[in-house]
């Protein structure tokens, strides 16, 4: 597997990657976010699930590359990316604005031909409009900041440190350009089924938002409702890694096709 664009977390308890046979669950992160945002679920165990984490340019071990200036331009990548190193079976799961790359990574599948995910989760993010969200539309670094604190998700006081700042604020300037710009362009709907996942006191995304998503398929949704802000999956992994597994009916008996 690539070592560009995924991150593949080994839970303690397993010691190894997952073996042929196992479905991988493709996490993408939120805005700002980089690939350990979903360390905690993928050290969780669910059976026959293989959890690698999508690592965007600009942060972490990519922070010296500058991060792509639009939502379509990272789905064109992962769409790419996705073809040439995920084998089926697999899923996505998007967080936030993960959310909606994953679901236009996998639109991009579809209007290809290529095999394409068995589900999506998708957390946090209400569903797509023709305009932007007014929460995505941040003009200053300081409404960036002002968001990112209200969303919750970072240990308090960690863009007081200069030195942090400077250089995280790059990339979560780059992701919000993105959303603010990112607009929904009417086109067929998936024929995949819908996990949509949401804190019920998110404080940008109501759950009615959320619900929005079943437009989006033509397959059945189904809606999980967890206690919790915009980032409860910080605090409900466990229940958040029982929905996945029961969703994707894997619990270690079931045979599928090898990974590559």
């Amino acid at each position: 597997m690539s070592g560009e664009w995924f991150r593949r977390f080994v839970p303690d308890s397993q010691g190894a990657p997952a073996a042929g046979g196992a479905l991988r669950l493709v996490c993408f992160p939120h805005a700002g976010g980089a690939a350990s945002a979903f360390l905690r679920l993928a050290r969780e165990a669910m059976p026959g699930i293989e959890v690698v984490a999508v690592q965007y340019p600009g942060r972490q071990d990519r922070r010296n590359e500058e991060p792509l200036a639009g939502i379509g331009l990272l789905a064109d990548a992962l769409a790419d990316e996705v073809r040439r190193e995920v084998k089926a079976p697999y899923a996505f799961f998007g967080h936030s604005m993960g959310a909606i790359i994953a679901h236009e990574v996998a639109l991009r599948l579809a209007e290809r031909g290529e095999p394409g995910p068995e589900r999506l989760f998708l957390s946090g993010r209400g569903a797509p409009s023709t305009t932007p969200y007014a929460h995505d539309r941040l003009r200053t670094d300081a409404d960036v900041l002002a968001m990112v604190r209200k969303l919750g998700g970072t240990a308090n006081g960690v863009f007081d440190d200069p030195d942090v700042l400077a250089m995280v604020m790059p990339t979560l300037r780059a992701d919000y350009r993105a959303l603010g710009s990112y607009v929904w362009t009417p086109r067929p709907a998936l024929d995949v089924p819908f996990t949509v996942l949401i804190g019920d006191a998110d404080p940008v995304v109501p759950v009615t938002a959320a619900a929005g998503w079943k437009g989006f398929t033509t397959a059945p949704t189904d809606m999980e409702v967890f206690e919790g802000g915009h980032f409860y999956l910080d605090a409900r992994t466990k229940e958040v890694a029982r929905v996945v597994t029961a969703a994707l009916g894997r619990d270690g008996k079931r045979n599928a096709a090898a990974v590559g």
